[in-house]
């Protein structure tokens, strides 16, 4: 008897997990931007930390910076 595979449930990311996904695909494409200046983020680990903090804006964790 063979045993047949289960198809798998799709998995939700969560709101922190695809603003990773967004901005590393911005790294990728060549198109990730440091701040609102016009350099384009050459360095992996300055994307990995662009992407960090842009998730964490996301899930609430940081509170938003009032003038």
């Amino acid at each position: 008897m063979k045993k047949t595979k289960k198809a798998a449930a799709k998995k939700t990311l969560s709101p922190a997990k695809k603003k990773i996904a967004e901005v590393m695909h911005e790294f990728k494409e060549g198109e990730l931007h440091s701040g609102k200046s016009d350099i384009i983020v050459t360095d992996r680990k300055q994307a990995i930390a662009i992407a960090l903090s842009e998730a964490s804006e996301v899930e609430g964790e940081t509170p938003k910076k009032t003038d």
